[in-house]
């Protein structure tokens, strides 16, 4: 693999949840990583569905079709954002849901969809790294310390910026003293010297119960004065 490596994490807003009942997309945004480091490069477009916006849909992105009006529909923005990402790999939390939607709006323009291989579904990363826990977004920004207070509503840009934290700290992008190659973790070969262990504020608690101390005791009393254990630094 090229140590050029470009991934583009994404996340879009709907009017609805199925593509196949007429649902529209009506925001996207994208967030450049490159060799696992966010660049601060970004694609976002607010999308007119030309279609109305269902109050359960706009109860939680918040977009009115009111708002949405004077923006261009997918057909105008495709170009764009076709250029954007490019090739790479998508990065989506529950990529199928993304995924079904982009390639809709690309077969009614006629342009071939994105494969499907192409997506890396944080999603599905998170239910294998934590199974049983909640993986929502919101529930893995808590997981990993990292601040969603402005995520009063769904918005594709912010989620994909959270989202971009979130999967490097599932790829463990983010430990000091690794680094990432392509699709796995290495040691450096320098050593960073700007983090060090900390000890841990209580120690752990003995797993020798009082009994088998005791008995333990007994046992090196019997081997006399020469014994190893009865020279050994405490």
């Amino acid at each position: 693999m090229t140590g050029n490596m470009r991934q583009i994490v994404l996340d879009t807003e709907t009017t609805g949840l199925e593509p196949t009942q007429g649902h529209r997309i009506v925001e996207i945004g994208a967030v450049e990583i490159q060799n696992y480091v966010v660049t601060g490069r970004v694609y976002h477009q607010y999308i007119n569905p030309l279609r109305d916006m269902p109050t359960e849909a706009e109860q939680v992105h918040g977009l009115s079709e009111a708002f949405l009006k004077d923006y261009p529909p997918f057909d105008q923005i495709a170009p764009a954002f076709l250029d954007f990402i490019a090739d790479s790999p998508l990065v989506i939390h529950n990529a199928s849901f993304d995924m079904r939607f982009i390639n809709a709006e690309l077969e009614r323009l006629r342009r071939p969809p994105l494969p499907s291989e192409r997506a890396i579904d944080t999603l599905h990363i998170a239910r294998r790294k934590f199974p049983g826990a909640s993986v929502s977004l919101d529930a893995l920004c808590r997981r990993f310390s990292i601040d969603n207070s402005a995520r009063e509503k769904h918005g594709a840009l912010l989620d994909s910026e959270l989202l971009a934290e979130v999967y490097l700290e599932l790829i463990g992008g983010r430990q000091p003293g690794f680094a990432l190659t392509a699709g796995a973790v290495s040691v450096q070969s320098s050593l960073s010297t700007a983090w060090k262990p900390t000890r841990r504020p209580q120690p752990l608690p003995s797993l020798i119960t009082p009994q088998e101390a005791e008995a333990h005791q007994s046992f090196v009393d019997e081997l006399g004065d020469g014994a190893l254990w009865k020279k050994r630094v405490p």
